[in-house]
């Protein structure tokens, strides 16, 4: 798959911050288990890492079509992680300031990939031609 350079930018911005913020979550679920919030922390950390581990899939996608499908599937994670962290937020389960943190910093990821969703798709893909250049001519003068 041919990416555009910009594309390519913003790619490699998504991978560093949803890498990094997977460590975040990780550290928040492993704080919220020790208070025997199992589930909700299983839940946080299952959404809150699917976000980086479907960037990096989508960044080895075999066609456009893959490439925006992973990384819809990101922005959903992303999605369900802020109901997470609201929920843990509004339940006091955690302290404030952490979850606020992770809120702001999964809003920022929810931005940053349904921007690479929307510029994904409104780029028409690149013509390829299939057809051998000797064959083209050929069919030219015909």
């Amino acid at each position: 798959m041919r990416v555009e350079s910009g594309e390519l930018k913003k790619a490699s911005v998504i991978t560093e911050k949803s890498y990094v913020f997977a460590l975040k979550v990780v550290a928040l679920a492993r704080a919220i288990r020790k208070q025997g919030e199992y589930e909700l922390a299983s839940q946080l950390i299952r959404s809150g890492t699917s976000i980086g581990a479907n960037v990096e899939e989508a960044q080895n996608g075999f066609s456009r079509a893959d490439f925006i499908a992973k990384i819809g599937i990101a922005l959903k994670e992303a999605a369900e992680t802020r109901y997470w962290l609201r929920l843990l937020r509004d339940s006091q389960l955690s302290p404030k300031d952490n979850i606020s943190q992770a809120i702001l910093d999964v809003e920022e990821l929810h931005r940053i990939l349904a921007s690479i969703v929307k510029t994904s798709r409104e780029k028409p893909p690149p013509q390829l031609s299939i057809l051998h250049p000797q064959l083209s001519a050929k069919r030219l003068r015909s």
